[in-house]
């Protein structure tokens, strides 16, 4: 049975990782809150940027210049402090030529999600790619995922892939069921908790999953 899949890119096509939390140093340092190490900036991979900064008690302006600054040296140089995980362009390779339809839906401007696919040769495997807009009024991924509806009209058979309870949650407001994946930035335990269906661990178990009648 072919399937309508839905993925996220930050911690689940690509390690995006060095990148956001380098520019997520520099904005917290820009307001002088420490970094007590670098395994805190981990959770800023995934959600919104406006959420993360707003976790460390910046008031509405405060994040505004905050995302200003984050983006000052992620636009030029961050995006790029980035890799595909090993395998992920076989099993989209795979998945396509299965008949499996494939769309990413990401909290990530959707201008950088298509230059970051486009740079590591991704982009050709997806029939749609939608992401967060850059004046912050889309960027939960309940918002992507009716942005990418609105544009592409109703779909079957749906799942979600994702590394974060973020995907869970913003796909569950559909009753879109998610697999989670390991290798991201995400807990298997978080996911599972906020309703992942399954959780894959290697890729060729995420394409094993993805093939099964339900």
């Amino acid at each position: 049975m072919t399937k309508t899949i839905f993925f996220d890119l930050d911690g689940t096509l690509t390690d995006s990782g060095p990148g956001i939390m380098n520019c997520a140093k520099l904005a917290l340092d820009h307001f002088g809150i420490p970094v007590e190490n670098q395994a805190q900036l981990r959770a800023f991979v995934g959600p919104p940027l406006r959420i993360s900064f707003e976790g460390y008690g910046l008031d509405p302006d405060q994040v505004q210049e905050a995302i200003r600054v984050f983006r000052s040296r992620y636009v030029p140089i961050g995006k790029f402090e980035n890799e595909p995980y090993p395998g992920i362009g076989e099993l989209l390779a795979r998945l396509q030529g299965e008949g499996h339809r494939l769309y990413v839906a990401t909290s990530k401007p959707e201008v950088t999600a298509r230059e970051v696919l486009e740079h590591f040769g991704l982009d050709g495997y997806f029939a749609e790619i939608c992401g967060a807009d850059l004046k912050d009024k889309r960027d939960t991924k309940d918002q992507v995922i009716a942005y990418l509806f609105s544009k592409v009209g109703q779909l079957d058979n749906v799942v979600m892939v994702g590394d974060t309870n973020y995907d869970v949650t913003g796909a569950a407001v559909f009753g879109i069921p998610t697999i989670g994946v390991s290798w991201g930035y995400g807990s298997p335990e978080s996911m599972t908790q906020a309703g992942a269906v399954a959780i894959a661990h290697t890729m060729d178990e995420l394409h094993e999953i993805l093939n099964r009648d339900t």
